[in-house]
């Protein structure tokens, strides 16, 4: 059997040794609420809070993942399924990188955020539920998806004619009609330091 010459390249960089160099602890907030309820908004104000603080995150959201990695799925019950799979799986590579990952989804089961929990870890997903009532999601909504769901143009909407489960024990519920801006970023931001 060959002898390795260069012993020390025999193993990948663990995960403590990724944020040893970041000093930081990589952990996953899972977004959770309707459309329009606010949580990429709030997720960008945590994103600019915490590079201001030198702790590096990532947001993952709709735009950026279903315009890359999701862009061969469609919206049926499967590829829905399949969609937090990936998001997931791709957070939790982020989450051992030692990065702060923002993941802003409906996600709107249990089910499927309970999938999203067992991939990542429990000791790294933080549930976030972005909790702004349904009147106030769709004044919000500049796409008109609402109004389109509510005359069966878009089927299958969560909150229209797709159930949303609520979180039974999120780590942090928002309502961001009710609750400024600032002190909603503040909440998750201070949740992120919390598990350093």
């Amino acid at each position: 059997m060959a002898e390795h010459i260069y012993p020390i390249y025999d193993r990948m960089m663990t995960r403590q040794d990724k944020e040893q160099l970041l000093q930081q602890r990589g952990v996953v907030v899972w977004f959770t609420g309707l459309s329009g309820s606010g949580k990429s908004t709030v997720a960008l104000g945590v994103e600019r809070e915490l590079h201001k603080r030198g702790i590096l995150c990532r947001i993952l959201d709709g735009d950026n993942i279903r315009a890359g990695i999701n862009s061969n799925l469609g919206f049926s019950a499967e590829d829905r399924l399949e969609n937090i799979r990936r998001i997931a799986e791709i957070s939790k590579l982020f989450v051992d990188t030692g990065i702060v990952t923002l993941a802003c989804f409906v996600s709107p089961t249990r089910d499927v955020r309970d999938l999203a929990r067992r991939i990542i870890g429990d000791e790294d997903f933080c549930e976030v539920f972005v909790s702004t009532p349904i009147e106030e999601c769709e004044r919000r909504d500049v796409k008109g998806l609402y109004a389109r769901a509510r005359k069966g143009e878009v089927k299958n909407f969560t909150g229209i004619s797709a159930p949303f489960e609520a979180p039974e024990h999120p780590a942090l519920s928002i309502d961001t009609s009710r609750l400024p801006l600032e002190e909603s970023v503040g909440k998750v931001v201070d949740l992120i330091v919390s598990k350093k």
